[in-house]
């Protein structure tokens, strides 16, 4: 498990240097909203709650899961949680398979619930481990741990593959999704870590019965390039640059999924830069919009910094729900775009 910690540890250094970033842009500049000049709508009466998954924010924000290992993860998920019950928004942890199974939680534990009562948090696991060393006590576990409201899995093959003592065998991660959510009463997320959810992925999930998508596309954090710096000066890092950009952008994911299911509970992930790219996610048919990339090297600084920047986020979503004449969500899910 050492070995693990110190891997967190290497994640959490290379993401806050810049080095891991997507070579390639979003997408969200090529779409731009066809701009309003009478809105006839007061601004300060802009509506951006949301009910998600059966609970209420304030505001359609994720704080998405970020870290899981090392001890700094417990100053970064506590800033996060007070902001999070501060501001209405909702929170999701990193990996806890480390707090399962060794003695060490890293703030992974009902401390968080103490400071966020009132707001959503997921717990989260990797798909993958549902095959080779967790099951749905497990699971059930997890989620009890941090009380939380449901629980996230990460699907995460390219970064698998380019780690060192990565798993490889991923067959059977699919029947093993479909009976943890038989197994669970609370609700089960899927998401990618940054390379995107084609439809067909997403088509066998909702056969699997999971509640929502995280669709973590490509645009934000690289993790083929975050296991290329790891490996230092060999061959794996060339590999890690090879498969920097490698994966589907997270408009065209939302868009074409939500084409396909359009009652499906959507989270846009993956390159959200600002409350206008979210915006511009939810009018394709996000439900929630989440950063992590961007809101590290934030909570870092505690909990004063968390709040400034979600609520920078959320002001500049409320201008463009202003700019477009949307007094709510649900209006702006019907505004304009056009290609640039």
């Amino acid at each position: 498990m050492e070995d693990i910690k110190q891997r967190k540890q290497d994640h959490i250094k290379i993401v806050m240097s810049g080095a891991a970033q997507h070579g390639l842009p979003t997408g969200f500049d090529r779409v731009a909203f066809v701009h309003n000049a009478m809105p006839e709508i007061d601004f300060d009466e802009i509506d951006l709650s949301i009910d998600f998954l059966g609970r209420h924010l304030n505001v359609p924000f994720l704080a998405s899961s970020m870290t899981g290992g090392p001890a700094a993860s417990g100053k970064i998920n506590y800033a996060i949680a007070e902001a999070a019950q501060e501001l209405g928004f909702a929170m999701a942890v990193g990996s806890q398979r480390i707090a399962l199974t060794t003695e060490h939680d890293h703030g992974l534990n009902l401390e968080l619930r103490k400071l966020a009562p009132d707001i959503p948090i997921y717990s989260n696991l990797g798909a993958v481990q549902l095959v080779h060393s967790l099951g749905v006590d497990d699971a059930k576990r997890a989620v009890e741990a941090i009380g939380a409201n449901a629980l996230i899995l990460h699907l995460n093959p390219l970064q698998e593959v380019l780690q060192d003592g990565g798993d490889r065998k991923w067959f059977g991660v699919e029947r093993a999704i479909a009976a943890l959510v038989r197994g669970v009463q609370f609700p089960v997320i899927v998401k990618e870590v940054g390379a995107g959810i084609s439809v067909d992925v997403a088509r066998r999930l909702v056969q699997c019965g999971i509640d929502s998508i995280d669709v973590a596309g490509a645009g934000g954090t690289s993790w083929a390039a975050v296991e290329g710096q790891r490996a230092g000066e060999t061959g794996d890092q060339a590999l890690g640059e090879i498969f920097r950009n490698w994966g589907l952008p997270t408009p065209l994911c939302i868009e074409d999924i939500h084409l396909a299911f359009p009652n499906l509970p959507l989270i846009a992930s993956g390159g959200i830069r600002n409350g206008l790219d979210g915006a511009k996610a939810i009018r394709l048919g996000a439900s929630l919009v989440g950063q992590a990339g961007s809101l590290l090297p934030v909570a870092i600084k505690g909990t004063d910094a968390v709040i400034d920047h979600v609520r920078l986020w959320a002001k500049a979503l409320q201008i463009a729900c202003f700019a477009t004449g949307s007094r709510s969500l649900a209006d702006l899910r019907a505004a304009k775009l056009q290609p640039v």
